[in-house]
């Protein structure tokens, strides 16, 4: 298990558990018929909007894409570059986003994490990308 704190759900603020009921409802339209691993994620923007992503797989294995960088991709093509945090709701205990995700996230600065088991959703981990990616690289490595 990654770093971080667990956390009650019912002592979230209302703009987390918001999100982890976007995350849930948007897990379940996950395109999973390989893994049968349904993931759900919802993005916070800076301005308070929320961009929703599920895991979408292909045969062809690289061509699918995960739910944090669906999620991702729908803020930056709104225009969208900043975010105060990331919930991701999984099959599993605590499941903490890809690497390529995590380095994905780590573009666009820290923002929280909050990791939501799908079948126990009252216990979150909370945590940072800095604190899953420590050593991301970033522009300042160019």
């Amino acid at each position: 298990m990654s770093s971080g704190t667990i956390v009650s759900s019912e002592h979230l603020d209302e703009d987390i558990r918001e999100l982890v009921r976007e995350a849930t409802i948007v897990r379940e339209r996950a395109y999973a018929p390989y893994s049968n691993f349904k993931v759900g994620a919802a993005l916070r923007g800076e301005n308070g909007t929320i961009f929703k992503g599920c895991n979408v797989e292909n045969s062809a294995y690289p061509a699918g894409v995960c739910a944090e960088r669906a999620a991702l991709f729908q803020a930056v093509t709104e225009g969208q570059k900043k975010f105060k945090a990331v919930v991701v709701v999984a099959s599993g205990n605590f499941t903490s986003p890809c690497g390529i995700c995590r380095q994905a996230l780590a573009e666009f600065g820290d923002m929280l994490v909050y990791l939501v088991p799908a079948n126990n959703p009252q216990q979150i981990l909370k945590t940072s990308i800095k604190e899953l990616l420590p050593m991301a690289f970033s522009f300042n490595t160019i």
